[in-house]
C-alpha cells in the first residue's frame, strides 16, 4: 500500500510540476499591446481667390486637393475664395494655410493681415503656389514672410528641375532632377540667402545663366513656410510628381504646427 501511495504522490507532483510549467511559459510569452496613437491630420485651408490674373489652372487645384485627400487620408482640405476666412478666429481651426494661384492686390484689413502674421508666427503652416508671390506687393511684411515676389517668367516651355535637397518631405522621391513643361519665374530679389532651396531652374536648359531657385522652405516665428513657384498649368497640378510634392509639404507644415516649431 505505501508503494501505491508514493507512486500517487509522484504522479501528483509531476502533474503540478508540469501544469506550473505551462503557466509560467504561457506568461513568459504573452507580450501587451498598446494602442496606436491617434495622430491628427493636418487641416489645410486653401485660399484660391484673384485680384488679378487668374489662372485656368484654378479649376483643376481645386479638383486636385480633394482628390489627394481621398487618396492619402494625410490631411483635410476646406477651399474657399473668401477673404473673410482671414480673421484670427477662423485660422484657428486650421493648421495650415494655403494660398493656391492667388494674384493681385487682395482687399485685406489690417486686422487681416495681423491675423495671417499672428497665425504663421504663432507655428501655423503657411504655403504658397505659384502665384501666391505675384500677391499683396503692396504689403511688404507678406513678401518677407514668403520670401520674394514675382518679377517675370521669361520662359513658358519644358525645361530640368534640379532638386537640391533630396530628403526634405516635399522633394523626397524626385530622385537628382526632372523635365517638366512650366511657366518659370523669377522673383525681384533672388530668394537664395534667406531661405532653405528645395528646387532650382536648371538655367542651361532654357538657355540661360544665373541663379533662379523655384521652390523652397523657411521658418517664421515658430511657423513653417513652403514655396513652389510650378503650378501654372493644369497639367502641372495632375501630375504625380507635383502633386507628391505639395503633400510633403502640408505634412511638413502640418507638423510644425502641431508642435509648435
Amino acid at each position: 500500500m505505501r508503494c501505491c501511495h508514493a507512486r500517487r504522490r509522484r504522479v501528483v507532483r509531476a502533474l503540478f510540476l508540469i501544469a506550473a510549467a505551462a503557466a509560467c511559459g504561457s506568461t513568459s510569452t504573452t507580450t501587451p499591446t498598446t494602442p496606436a496613437q491617434d495622430v491628427r491630420r493636418p487641416r489645410v485651408l486653401m485660399l484660391t481667390a484673384t485680384a488679378g490674373f487668374r489662372h485656368e489652372a484654378i479649376d483643376t487645384a481645386r479638383l486636385v486637393m480633394p482628390g489627394l485627400v481621398a487618396s492619402t487620408g494625410a490631411f483635410t482640405v476646406t477651399m474657399t475664395e473668401d477673404l473673410e476666412v482671414l480673421q484670427a478666429a477662423t485660422l484657428s481651426t486650421y493648421d495650415v494655410l494655403m494660398f493656391a494661384l492667388t494674384s493681385g492686390d487682395l482687399a485685406l484689413r489690417p486686422d487681416q493681415k495681423q491675423a495671417l502674421l499672428d497665425f504663421v508666427r504663432g507655428g501655423g503652416g503657411f504655403i504658397g503656389v505659384h502665384s501666391a508671390t505675384d500677391t499683396l506687393y503692396g504689403w511688404p511684411e507678406y513678401g518677407d514672410m514668403l520670401g520674394a515676389y514675382f518679377k517675370e517668367h521669361p520662359w513658358t516651355r519644358q525645361a530640368t528641375v534640379i532638386v537640391e535637397n533630396t530628403t526634405h518631405p516635399a522633394t523626397a522621391g524626385l530622385g537628382a532632377s526632372f523635365a517638366i513643361t512650366d511657366e518659370f519665374y523669377t522673383f525681384r530679389e533672388n530668394p537664395r540667402p534667406r531661405v532653405q532651396t528645395l528646387l532650382s531652374l536648371d538655367a542651361a536648359s532654357v538657355g540661360a545663366t544665373g541663379d533662379y531657385p523655384l521652390a523652397w522652405v523657411r521658418e517664421y516665428g515658430r511657423g513653417r513656410v513652403y514655396y513652389n513657384a510650378l503650378g501654372h498649368f493644369a497639367a502641372t497640378w495632375s501630375d504625380p510628381r507635383f502633386q507628391r510634392q505639395i503633400s510633403g509639404a502640408i505634412a511638413w507644415a502640418g507638423a510644425g504646427a502641431a508642435s509648435g516649431n
